[in-house]
């Protein structure tokens, strides 16, 4: 190996910056990353609308945000797993 590959933290992108630096190049973007979470929470929403889609749960899960990620750079740690 000729040198190590390190990405200096940037906001609150933790996840993009720990992938990047584990695998020693630049693979992932805060735009890919995003698109994971989105998928996650539409994984997530099918999930949940299995239980019926006229349930109090289901209700409230469509109105809180989204767990995968944030406007600041956060991704939960099941984006990084993907």
């Amino acid at each position: 190996m000729e040198s190590i590959f390190h990405e200096k933290q940037e906001g609150s992108l933790c996840a993009q910056h720990c992938l990047n630096n584990l695998l020693q190049g630049e693979y992932f973007s805060p735009v890919e990353l995003s698109a994971i979470a989105q998928q996650l929470d539409e994984e997530e929403r099918v999930r949940m609308a299995e239980g019926g889609v006229q349930t109090e749960e289901y209700r409230t899960f469509l109105q809180q945000p989204s767990g995968n990620m944030d406007d600041s750079g956060f991704f939960s740690i099941q984006v990084s797993h993907v």
